[in-house]
């Protein structure tokens, strides 16, 4: 049974048609990657079923509950509880410790700091990167922040980790740890994983391909 499910979205930024008649799913423990080239609507995709847009038409279903047409305040509880986000930078808070980072979606959810540094603490020990708990950002390496990142959106057992090329500034080596690292780990959890990627290696890894163009799906490689 699908966990994401998105019908015919559209959305338009003035004149450009972004997403023109867009329908997607994914299933729990499910690794999606989309791709196309630049402009194609790939990150607006990943953006309206992440709720930080609202499509035009069409709708986004998250567990059988729709969600697009949420007010903003309800999306945002969506996005700090149910989904985990990884970008290409990381962006972690450089002022804050990796596991102050780490522990930050559990302590917005109302968690107390004893019990949010425990589950922080876990999420680091599954990303073998426990020994950087104590250390900012700065300290660490690119491939080392980017395991911190995924374990940031892993902490709070997310239903779906949306990641917007969580590669792109690796060498081949790190990306692959990460890559590896996040894929592992989401499907333990049970959580499904929507990729948005460039490159053909992070998407050979994923259980389908999404191919996008002109803000439509020209094609879908790997299981339907």
């Amino acid at each position: 049974m699908n966990l994401l499910v998105a019908e015919e979205l559209r959305l338009s930024f003035g004149t450009t048609q972004a997403l023109d008649g867009v329908s997607f799913e994914v299933a729990p423990r499910e690794v999606v990657a989309v791709t196309g080239s630049s402009g194609s609507g790939k990150s607006t995709l990943l953006h309206c079923l992440a709720g930080i847009l609202r499509p035009e038409g069409g709708t986004v279903h998250l567990d059988g509950r729709r969600i697009d047409d949420l007010p903003e305040a309800g999306r945002s509880a969506l996005r700090r509880q149910d989904f985990g986000f990884v970008f290409q930078l990381g962006e972690l808070i450089p002022e804050l410790s990796v596991l102050e980072n780490v522990s930050l979606p559990l302590r917005l959810t109302g968690a107390t700091r004893r019990s949010a540094s425990r589950q922080a603490v876990e999420a680091l020990e599954r990303l073998e990167i426990a020994d950087l708990a104590e250390k900012r950002p700065s300290q660490v390496s690119g491939g080392q922040a980017q395991r911190a990142a995924v374990a940031r959106a892993l902490v709070h057992r997310p239903k779906v980790v949306f990641a917007d090329e969580p590669t792109g500034a690796l060498d081949t080596v790190n990306g692959e740890r990460v890559l590896t690292a996040l894929t592992t780990a989401a499907r333990e959890q049970g959580a499904a994983v929507v990729i948005v990627t460039h490159e053909a290696r992070v998407a050979a890894c994923a259980d389908r391909e999404v191919v996008m163009s002109n803000g439509k799906v020209a094609g879908v490689k790997g299981r339907v």
